[in-house]
């Protein structure tokens, strides 16, 4: 194993951004809550952050070989959480379509039932490029609804964008996992 090329309380960091945006996620919904008209810059603002925090985990993890079995779980439930809250909380503010809410919402209940039926197995599910580039725009597009009046239709753009490559990673996933079963 390669030694890891940075102090031992730096190598904490990674987690510590993850339990930072679980932490973000119920201060993101107070701030949805008190929102007018389904926008909020405040939190849009939180929303940024968790997306930035999740970019700078798993840099920080991989650059550092500090990844943990902790990261490899929350890491990506992190993500899930707070996407998935913003966009019920969008959907009860009428700011984002019912075909949104359901494919999000069944893409993640979906990748978690595979989890838990693949990771017994000792499968590990590692994330694509077309998993990385669909949670960016993803949480780009959410973020932008989040911080405009529902009438603007480009950051609709965003987020169809976005969620297209996210079914499409999704669909990545399945087949990787059915062929690594077949063997």
């Amino acid at each position: 194993m390669a030694t890891r090329a940075v102090p031992a309380p730096l190598q904490q960091l990674p987690n510590a951004l993850t339990i930072a945006r679980l932490i973000l996620i119920p201060v993101f919904v107070a701030l949805m809550l008190s929102a007018e008209g389904g926008h909020s810059w405040q939190a849009g603002i939180v929303f940024g952050v968790a997306g930035v925090t999740d970019q700078i985990d798993g840099f920080l993890a991989r650059r550092w070989r500090v990844e943990s079995d902790f990261g490899r779980v929350w890491d990506p439930l992190a993500d899930r959480l707070m996407i998935d809250a913003a966009v019920i909380l969008l959907f009860a503010a009428d700011h984002m379509p019912w075909a949104g809410l359901v494919v999000i919402l069944g893409r993640d209940l979906l990748l978690l039932a595979g989890y838990k039926v693949v990771a017994p197995e000792g499968y590990e599910l590692n994330v694509n490029l077309v998993g990385k580039a669909a949670t960016w725009l993803l949480y780009a597009g959410i973020g932008f609804l989040l911080v405009t009046h529902r009438s603007t239709d480009w950051p609709y753009w965003v987020f169809w964008t976005g969620l297209a490559l996210a079914v499409l990673a999704g669909l990545l996933y399945a087949r990787s996992v059915w062929r690594e079963r077949r063997r």
